[in-house]
């Protein structure tokens, strides 16, 4: 079903973060950080995102002993072109530019 409405501005954030290092894996505190959102707005947005196939997670495992695996998020092919596409619709922000 081919998308009919604008993403939030939340979602907007998100995706122009995760394109901006495609392809690499970011986890959700980074993710955090980088955007300014809260947990409560990120990881839904992530799950709806990963049903919809724009993000591909996948669980790593913990870079120190006792810590508990994490989950990792990258853009899939579908996501980097809806961030291209949007990208026309709306100018990058400043030194993040899209990965052609």
């Amino acid at each position: 079903m081919a998308r009919t409405r604008r993403p939030s501005p939340q979602m907007l954030t998100l995706i122009e973060a995760l394109a901006a290092r495609a392809p690499e894996w970011w986890h959700g505190y980074e993710l955090m950080k980088a955007t300014g959102l809260m947990s409560g707005t990120i990881y839904p947005l992530l799950m709806r995102m990963t049903d919809q196939r724009l993000v591909e997670a996948e669980w790593c495992a913990p870079e120190h002993p006792g810590r508990p695996p994490r989950h990792a998020y990258r853009l899939t092919a579908a996501g980097l072109q809806l961030a291209r596409d949007l990208a026309t619709d709306r100018p990058a922000p400043d030194g993040v530019p899209f990965p052609a």
